[in-house]
């Protein structure tokens, strides 16, 4: 019997020393990931924004609210991607003007490093677009060093560099700068009129982009939990003028919308130290008193038989 419950000892605590750096060095990254049945809301607000309205025929300025709603689609993920579905609509609160603005992007991504992944009807505004770089989130484990985002409206990814270190809500945080280029999005027909042009009938015009983003992240888990974004569009005719703004706006996260992301990234962040730090301890340490109750237990064995 001494013998028996000297190898159960052994076993186990054998067990637990084992498992914890499994737990601490894999199992951990991968439970905790992004998760598959995602929804969040998320609220921007811009100050005197200018916009040209296409049911006014001109450029309006006033106060926006923008809101951003994410669904996950549990069907199409696996054990490595998830795929997100987001809707963004812009209201005009001064002028009263609903839906000025509305974007769709559908995205797959890598659940733990937030790299895009291309499958699963991947696109922007319902159209298939091949995605590279961060989508939504930045990896586990940030490092100071320059990340590729995807930017849905360019849709293209460009650099996010790393530019210091900040705290949210007393929340440690990394800091990425991300400049996208000018890029022309949109041509369509408009107005001469509209335009303040000579002349009448439509003018052929592009819409042209290019826009500032800066991102706060918690780097053990990745979580963005706030944003800014400096949008600069402007209309320009076939010679290169620049004739009215299209979209010109200084949004950034509200107070609220801030505080959830920073409370979901606190939880996040404890679970990956729990998972990390405090349960392989507690194996190895469980583990070293039943290896040591092992060997009493085996000498005790000895002593009786003699």
């Amino acid at each position: 019997m001494g013998r028996i419950s000297t190898l159960v000892l052994i076993g186990f605590g054998a067990f637990f020393v084992t498992l914890a750096p499994l737990l601490k060095f894999w199992a951990a990254d991968q439970i905790v990931s992004a998760p598959a049945n995602q929804f969040g809301i998320s609220r921007l607000e811009a100050k005197d924004a200018e916009y040209f309205s296409l049911q006014d025929l001109k450029v309006l300025t006033g106060d926006l609210d923008i809101i951003v709603t994410t669904r996950g689609d549990a069907k199409e993920a696996t054990s490595d991607r998830v795929v997100w579905d987001e809707a963004v609509v812009v209201n005009d609160v001064t002028n009263k003007r609903s839906f000025i603005d509305m974007a769709e992007r559908r995205s797959a991504f890598d659940r733990r490093t937030g790299e895009a992944v291309n499958c699963c009807g991947a696109g922007v505004d319902k159209e298939p677009v091949p995605m590279t770089g961060q989508v939504y989130k930045f990896p586990f484990g940030v490092e100071k060093k320059t990340y590729q985002v995807f930017d849905p409206i360019a849709r293209k990814a460009f650099d996010a560099r790393f530019s210091g270190e900040e705290t949210v809500n007393g929340l440690p945080v990394y800091v990425f700068e991300q400049t996208v280029p000018p890029t022309m999005t949109e041509s369509r027909t408009v107005p001469a009129s509209a335009l303040d042009m000579k002349g009448k009938g439509d003018v052929r015009v592009g819409r042209w982009y290019d826009a500032k983003k800066t991102f706060w992240v918690e780097p053990v888990t990745g979580s963005p939990v706030r944003q800014e974004l400096q949008r600069h569009e402007v209309l320009k005719t076939q010679d290169g003028v620049e004739r009215s703004p299209a979209f010109v706006a200084d949004a950034r996260m509200t107070d609220q919308t801030v505080d959830e992301l920073v409370r979901n990234a606190e939880d996040a962040k404890f679970q990956v130290h729990l998972l990390r730090n405090v349960v392989p301890l507690v194996l190895v340490a469980l583990g070293a008193v039943l290896l040591v109750a092992a060997a009493v237990t085996a000498r005790v064995g000895r002593g009786r038989a003699l």
